[in-house]
């Protein structure tokens, strides 16, 4: 389907099917020779080109401060909605060298991560 619609890049978005089939993504963007660019850093790592996404573990330490003030009384419906505030890049320059693509080097300078 990829091939028919000429794609150019792809894009996964953060779901646990995608998440447990991330190798599978990375060998078939990789194959196709797609830039992939995910919002989950486990998919670089797997082979994927780059990341960009809210860090898991603050969103886990957050959710459990709301844990601890429901346990305490507070009502779930009068706790603020809140987003995400830290968020990750992660670059795989294997990848990109694979592709032949060249990352800029401020990019590179600005990821949090980079996988070489």
């Amino acid at each position: 389907m990829m091939a028919k619609a000429r794609a150019e890049a792809l894009n996964v978005i953060a779901d646990p099917m995608f998440l447990s089939q991330r190798r599978r993504i990375a060998n078939l963007a990789m194959t196709k020779r797609l830039p992939s660019v995910f919002a989950r850093n486990e998919n670089v790592e797997a082979g994927g080109l780059m990341s960009y996404g809210a860090v898991l573990g603050d969103l886990y330490r957050h959710a459990a401060t709301y844990v601890d003030k429901i346990l305490k009384g507070a009502k779930p419906a009068d706790l603020p909605v809140e987003q995400p505030t830290k968020f990750e890049l992660v670059i795989n320059l294997k990848t990109a060298k694979a592709l032949g693509l060249t990352i800029p080097p401020t990019l590179v300078l600005r990821a949090d991560r980079v996988i070489e």
